[in-house]
């Protein structure tokens, strides 16, 4: 259960509930996240700024695959609600289904190309506690990505560390929307359970 309850819609600042209308376009839904963030409309308001910052694309890191960087980031901090929120979005970025199916498991998956598997390996990696990222994973990442893209994949990664502690550690209830994609792409190859984040 939610440690603090997320606030209604209705129950927002009406200037950040027009803000917060953002994330319906990329997960169908306003998270219980930001919800409960609105209790504190200028922390809302921050995030939701440094969430369409980071999310932009400016380079050759495409929307789809900043949503699979916050799968694996997410994935190996062990978010289930941010896990649930980003297969979610990478579908409704246009990943295949077979990217979705293998994500988890990217390093052998023929569907990555390696320039992905090289920036996958560093959120993966980046995403640990301790930090796991390698000389090995830094060099792979540098022959492959230019500064501004390795900036955009840590802006990704550093995004979910912030998320995946607030969700994780607030108990944050998974929607309906999220839950159910988590349960048809995840539970199968993964063993994915919402856990701690039911309503």
């Amino acid at each position: 259960m939610a440690i603090v309850r997320p606030l209604d819609e209705e129950e927002i600042e009406p200037g950040l509930r027009e803000e917060v209308q953002f994330f319906k376009g990329p997960l169908g839904v306003v998270p219980n996240s930001v919800r409960t963030m609105s209790h504190r409309p200028d922390l809302a308001r921050a995030f939701t700024n440094l969430n369409i910052a980071v999310m932009t694309s400016h380079g050759a890191v495409t929307p789809e695959f900043k949503r699979l960087l916050g799968y694996v980031s997410s994935f190996a901090s062990g978010c289930r609600y941010c896990q649930a929120h980003m297969i979610l979005a990478s579908e409704r970025f246009g990943a295949s289904a077979e990217r979705l199916d293998d994500v988890w498991n990217f390093a052998d998956s023929p569907h990555f190309s390696p320039a992905e598997k090289a920036a996958l390996a560093f959120a993966h990696g980046a995403s640990q506690v301790p930090n796991a990222v390698t000389p090995e994973i830094e060099a792979d990442l540098q022959a492959h990505w230019e500064e501004g893209d390795i900036v955009e994949i840590m802006g990704v990664v550093a995004l979910f560390g912030y998320l995946n502690r607030w969700n994780d550690s607030m108990g944050s209830a998974l929607e309906d929307l999220p839950v159910q994609t988590a349960e048809r792409l995840l539970v199968e190859n993964t063993g994915w359970e919402i856990g701690k984040h039911t309503s």
